[in-house]
């Protein structure tokens, strides 16, 4: 299916870029969250006319998100679990857990937005977890896990 991308999609393009993608993609996540529209003839005309718009507020988005990464960045979350005697947890932290526990700290975060290297965290100690504000920016935070 073709279509054209009304912002940047991570490891697909940028604004403006024509792709063509599987159908159930664009169909189910694409054109139902306004990332992309069908690459029609009238579609195409209406996107060169609306460019420097969309360009605009992509760049306004941009610029948002960086300034928050620079008030995220080196911020600590502390998530507080239940865990043996070794440090081991007798669960995991996901990322629901930590976007909970910074919303808790006065710090607005999205699960969505939430990295984790390797899956959900299972022992106790400072982790560095990446967030993902924008396709573009990413910062850096600290959860602490302790044990209860």
């Amino acid at each position: 299916m073709d279509v054209i991308l009304l912002e940047k999609v991570g490891r697909l393009g940028s604004l403006g870029d024509r792709v063509v993608v599987k159908g159930g993609y664009a169909r189910n996540f694409l054109l139902p969250q306004g990332k992309a529209v069908l690459a029609t003839d009238t579609n195409v005309a209406e996107f060169e006319a609306r460019r420097a718009e969309l360009e605009q507020a992509q760049q306004g988005l941009l610029d948002a998100a960086t300034a928050r990464a620079d008030a995220l960045s080196g911020k600590s979350v502390v998530v507080t679990a239940k865990a043996g005697d070794e440090g081991k947890l007798f669960g995991s932290i996901g990322t629901r857990d930590i976007a909970e526990a910074a919303s808790a700290q006065g710090i607005t975060l999205d699960k969505s937005e939430v990295r984790l290297p390797e899956g959900p965290l299972r022992m106790i100690g400072n982790h560095d977890v990446t967030v993902q504000l924008h396709a573009d920016v990413m910062t850096t935070i600290v959860v602490t896990v302790t044990g209860e």
